[in-house]
């Protein structure tokens, strides 16, 4: 009885230690076994078009998790051989994931979508569940993605605007502390603590959606057809900077993003540059017929070829000498009349005029990777530099910025910035615009009247790109076709082309700026008449319906070839 009495003293003992002496301590330990501390994601905001349409919105889904401390030996591989098909994850990784020693919880998948999750709930796996969060998802597959980008597993923008606006798209998660049970559910009446999520803002950009599709579409059949290495076409409102349209090829679905080639993901409309060549000419005639008082008849007796110290510049044909005006130099996309006039200025003049026109200068648009392109200062130039920088060679641009060229001299010399974002939209719909583009008056409206009438000239049939005209309206443009550096030798020699075309309707009144870049075509013509003014023609005269730009039915001017002796 006395061995009875000691041992029930000891029991006694122990159990005033634990609910008297030690209880808080032993009640802190057990609420940290049941306590688990659960994100609460942020609803990310949409990406949508002009007119609201979505780009890029948030859906509703599933995470599943699992409590690898209920999970038995023996029932990991059924779990396994269930989980790992529906959900497409490694089995091997998800075994290992739910045999972890001393884990209560661990993600085993995100952006389940609930018809998924709600089969995994009926399996009634013990220590398998979900949770509430959200994935991202683009209705429209591959369209506008170079501009879009994609958000990665995490949940984090990872290319476009989901990565440069993703502090804006985010918004900030939340938490919630609850009790868990053994079986692994939410204890109703337990403790509960929460800080909600914060939903990101929406963006609203200034594309449109099917002009974006009709541009997308054009480029990618050339691409196709003509076997390039890639292509891009903007339209632009001049008036206003905004881009209507950025589409580029080849492409990707940002859905399968994983399963594209990276070399894809990027923004090619501002991470590419190349060299203009005869498409920024119309710089040179800016420089020229603003500070050189060069005029559209401005005669010039320009052969196929022309030495400058030890090299010598060719057009792209040869050809007896003729007798041309300076329009009829732009019409014709002669190197070596562009060369003679540019002599009317020196080379700081011609430097200054680029930088004007948005040359070596980014474009500021919210895009990763964007390029200034390359355009050294005057005293960097070699002494034959100034030639073919006249004529678009030896600098580089990216596409946004040569159709930002185009659309300064169709807004009468006035550069508006190019921009992309309309504006944000937060709570309840409520729109805020973004700030307006810089505007700068880059030369005279006389200079920029008298470049646009030179460039109707271009898409005559004495031009190099008639294929660029469209019924019932005048049309302005420009062609070029222009070497690609052989990265073997830093040479010109068989490094290919590019052809481009860039222009804008009505000519007289200048509503749309569009603008196609091809590298490197290997089937059929490399000239940037043949190429690109085919695809210029396709979208703009789409663009011009889809915007219901009547005719204006004047008469477009007549423009002097060949000089009169």
């Amino acid at each position: 009885m006395l061995v009875v009495a000691f041992v029930l003293s000891l029991f006694a003992g122990r159990l005033v230690q634990l609910q008297t002496i030690d209880s808080g301590q032993y009640t802190e330990q057990a609420m940290l076994q049941r306590m688990r501390e659960l994100t609460l994601p942020a609803v990310r905001g949409d990406i949508t078009d002009a007119q609201g349409n979505p780009l890029a919105m948030t859906v509703e889904a599933r995470a599943i998790f699992a409590d690898p401390s209920l999970i038995k030996a023996d029932r990991r591989q059924p779990i396994v051989n269930a989980l790992a098909p529906t959900l497409g994850l490694n089995p091997a990784t998800l075994l290992k994931q739910i045999s972890k020693p001393g884990t209560r919880f661990v993600y085993l998948a995100h952006g389940v979508r609930p018809d998924q999750a709600r089969l995994v709930s009926s399996w009634n796996f013990l220590g398998i569940g979900t949770l509430p969060e959200y994935r991202r998802e683009y209705p429209n597959d591959s369209l506008a993605a170079s501009v879009i980008g994609f958000v990665n597993d995490t949940g984090s923008g990872a290319a476009g605007l989901e990565s440069s606006l993703n502090g804006v798209l985010a918004g900030k998660e939340g938490w919630q502390r609850v009790e868990i049970s053994p079986e692994g559910q939410h204890i109703p009446m337990g403790e509960d603590q929460k800080r909600p999520s914060v939903p990101g803002r929406g963006i609203r950009l200034t594309l449109q959606r099917d002009l974006q599709f009709k541009a997308q579409q054009a480029i990618e059949q050339q691409v196709r057809a003509s076997r390039a290495k890639s292509g891009t076409v903007i339209v632009m409102d001049p008036r206003t900077g905004r881009l209507l349209a950025m589409a580029s090829a080849p492409g990707f679905d940002p859905n399968d993003y994983a399963d594209s080639d990276r070399s894809r993901w990027g923004s090619p409309l501002v991470q590419d540059a190349y060299e203009p060549g005869s498409t920024g000419k119309v710089v040179t005639a800016a420089a020229v017929m603003e500070h050189g008082g060069v005029t559209p008849q401005t005669p010039y007796t320009v052969p196929d070829k022309i030495k400058k110290y030890d090299l010598v510049f060719h057009d792209s044909h040869t050809h007896p000498p003729e007798r041309l005006t300076f329009a009829g130099v732009l019409a014709k996309s002669s190197n070596v009349g562009t060369i003679m006039a540019s002599e009317s200025i020196g080379p700081q003049r011609l430097y200054q005029t680029l930088r004007d026109f948005g040359f070596g200068r980014r474009t500021g648009l919210p895009l990763p990777g964007e390029t200034a392109g390359l355009l050294e200062p005057p005293t960097r130039w070699s002494g034959t530099d100034r030639y073919p920088i006249a004529f678009g060679q030896t600098v580089s641009v990216n596409a946004v910025q040569m159709a930002s060229v185009y659309s300064t001299i169709a807004n009468g010399g006035v550069r508006v910035a190019p921009n992309l974002v309309a504006g944000t939209v937060g709570d309840h719909d409520r729109f805020t615009p973004a700030p307006a583009p810089e505007r700068k008056q880059v030369i005279s409206a006389k200079t920029a009247r008298q470049i646009s009438d030179m460039l109707e000239g271009v898409t005559t049939k004495e031009g190099t790109a008639p294929k660029a005209q469209i019924k019932g309206y005048r049309v302005a443009g420009k062609t070029g076709t222009a070497e690609i550096v052989n990265p073997r030798c830093g040479c010109y020699d068989g490094g290919g082309y590019t052809a481009s075309f860039a222009g804008f309707a009505p000519a007289d009144d200048p509503r749309l700026v569009v603008q196609v870049v091809l590298q490197d075509p290997k089937r059929g013509s490399h000239y940037g008449g043949d190429a690109a003014a085919p695809v210029f023609k396709d979208v703009m005269s789409f663009a011009l319906q889809s915007e219901k730009i009547p005719p204006t039915g004047s008469r477009p001017p007549i423009i002097e070839i060949r000089a009169r002796d």
